[in-house]
């Protein structure tokens, strides 16, 4: 068992791509995790497969490397901000941050949203320049906007005076200064084992543990992941759960497996002592933010309240003609026990039941929301869900909806297109700030603002722009943004499509679907040119006649469909569209099938 003050707790903070998977590799292969002649992956904390496709980090995680004769227990957060309800409890957990900024995008949103947390805390902060080897490093100029963004935040001194390292985290070297060749990671461990106070905290005195993750595992149910503030704690202790926003909640539990972190397994342990992170199981009913009390002693440890969801959507039972074909589990019940299971884990999700067929769920952003979806589609659930809407606040007598800080780096070419397009969506612009060749543009944006602008972002400008966006606050509605300019070709009939029939169509509208598609009708198979929907018939056959007349024979050509992606399918909807998500498609539909049905509800709008 590490001794308290040979005890590091560290968490590393850094924006989506800036190499902090990479560099916590690096830290378990030079402390001495692995044996010399181990196969090991890239991005090893990255294991979920969604993680490793879209090379995002989206649950926190735990591991601890061995320095000389130092544990250093490590963090590695998502840098998302859909996934920064991860984040902010993580935080309680340790006593100082790695902030990794990349040395060419510089400090981006994300970063300063989690940095933000920590400097409330007052951790301590160690600023690390990665991708130092970059041909287009921007090293002085991204360690100035460092100092802006901590004076921004109002750091305190000693904060605002953090040291600073430039690092490869690929190559696996680190130094104190930008010009100096690395060989290794040691100044990296020098500083964190130096600088980061170890971990406070009498181990005589009554236990007191805070849930600060959470992790579930069908053989024990739920895991609970803290910092040991006070005490020591056993295997097969009795304990009393307790709530700091809760005053009356008290029970009693058990627990009874312990664990520590070593590298990049749990290890069973009989007991351990202030300022360890440890795994335990055997409470039911444990929740983020809850407090593991000595019995008789029961002090409750303050804990932030997880921020509320912005965005919503239905998710609801496939009523489609071709519902239960694809799919394993297609039921409500389902369903509900999915979505239940899932809020076992993810604190920052809300799931609340419409009717018997239909969920409302919560969540952070789209991304949050569409990463469960995926993750629901790969384990065999088929069902579908509605367009995304915001979750607006009354406040002081005003109707408030979420407002986003978002940053572009775009060509100068492109600046004109997308100032305009945000302008339309009712965003402001806030800064204007030349990088080179490129601009940084921030906005303040209305989050419904953004929905379904990614897919225009990146024709603007021609595939070259990088763009983010992060809850900044609530402001009263700011009138109709208008989201879509075209409208749906909708099938007129079930059927397969065929090369006569898209070939007639394909004028109208860019096509979603191939010859020898199955489609239903009122299901979506294109974009119309216009700004109304249109009903087409792609499953039409040719006659066959013994009529013919020149030129009817020539060949077909179709123009190759477009395929989207699931967060594609998700911009695209309508208001009165579903997405009809299964295991192995992805169906865009009208939410009433019926032509004549469909007709009459346009009528009655009007």
């Amino acid at each position: 068992m590490a001794q308290q003050e040979n005890i590091r707790n560290i968490a590393i903070i850094a924006h989506v791509d800036h190499g902090k998977t990479t560099l916590v590799d690096e830290m378990l292969k030079q402390g001495g995790i692995y044996r010399e002649n181990q196969e090991v992956v890239d991005r090893v904390m990255d294991s979920g497969d969604l993680e490793r496709e879209r090379g995002i980090t989206i649950l926190a995680k735990n591991t601890a490397v061995h320095y000389k004769n130092y544990k250093i227990n490590i963090v590695d957060t998502p840098g998302h901000a859909d996934f920064s309800g991860e984040v902010e409890r993580i935080l309680k957990m340790v006593n100082g941050v790695l902030l990794l900024v990349d040395a060419a995008e510089g400090p981006m949103p994300q970063t300063r949203f989690v940095l933000q947390k920590a400097l409330e805390l007052g951790h301590k902060v160690i600023v690390v320049v990665n991708k130092i080897d970059r041909p287009d490093a921007r090293i002085d100029e991204v360690v100035d906007e460092v100092l802006e963004l901590l004076l921004d935040l109002d750091a305190t001194d000693e904060q605002f005076e953090s040291p600073t390292l430039f690092c490869s985290a690929r190559q696996g070297v680190a130094s104190y200064g930008p010009h100096e060749e690395g060989t290794d990671l040691t100044p990296l461990f020098e500083t964190i084992v130096n600088y980061i106070p170890a971990p406070q905290g009498d181990p005589e005195g009554p236990l007191q543990v805070l849930v600060s993750s959470l992790d579930y595992n069908d053989y024990v149910g739920r895991i609970g992941i803290g910092r040991i503030e006070r005490g020591t704690i056993h295997q097969n202790q009795e304990v009393d759960i307790c709530d700091y926003h809760d005053p009356d909640h008290l029970e009693k539990g058990k627990v009874v497996a312990l664990y520590t972190f070593d590298g990049l397994a749990k290890v069973p342990v009989q007991q351990a002592s202030a300022g360890e992170i440890v795994a335990f199981s055997g409470m039911s009913d444990l929740t983020i933010g809850r407090t593991i009390c000595a019995p008789d002693h029961p002090e409750p440890l303050s804990f932030v309240k997880i921020s509320e969801p912005t965005i919503e959507m239905t998710f609801s039972v496939n009523d489609s003609p071709f519902a239960g074909r694809e799919g394993k589990y297609v039921t409500s019940r389902n369903l509900r026990d999915r979505l239940e299971k899932e809020l076992l884990k993810d604190v920052s999700l809300r799931v609340t039941e419409q009717s018997n067929d239909a969920f409302n769920v919560a969540g952070r952003g789209e991304m949050h929301l569409s990463i469960l979806i995926e993750t629901m589609r790969r384990e065999g659930y088929e069902f579908a869900v509605s367009t995304p809407h915001v979750l607006t606040r009354t406040i002081d007598g005003k109707l408030c909806e979420p407002i986003e800080r978002m940053v572009a780096d775009v060509p100068e070419s492109a600046m004109g297109a997308v100032i305009e397009k945000m302008g339309q969506r009712k965003g402001d612009l806030v800064s204007m700030t030349p990088l080179g060749s490129r601009y940084r543009l921030e906005f303040l944006v209305p989050s419904r603002g953004l929905f379904g602008y990614r897919n225009e972002f990146l024709t603007d400008t021609r595939g070259e722009g990088i763009m983010s966006s992060v809850l900044d606050s609530y402001a009263p509605m700011k009138g109709e943004i208008d989201r879509r300019s075209t409208g749906s070709l909708v099938a007129f009939e079930t059927g397969e499509t065929t090369a006569y029939g898209l070939g007639n169509v394909q004028d109208r509208g860019v096509l979603f679907v191939n010859p020898g598609t199955p489609v239903y009708a009122g299901m979506v198979v294109g974009a119309c040119n216009r700004n109304e929907d249109m009903a087409v018939n792609v499953c039409k056959k040719k006659q066959l006649t013994n009529m013919r007349a020149a030129g009817s024979d020539d060949a077909i050509r179709l123009s190759p469909p477009r395929v989207f992606s699931l967060e594609q399918c998700l911009e695209y909807l309508a208001d009165d569209e579903l997405l009809e998500v299964t295991p192995k498609s992805l169906r865009i539909r009208k939410r009433i099938l019926d032509h004549a049905a469909r007709m009459r509800q346009v009528m009655k709008n009007r």
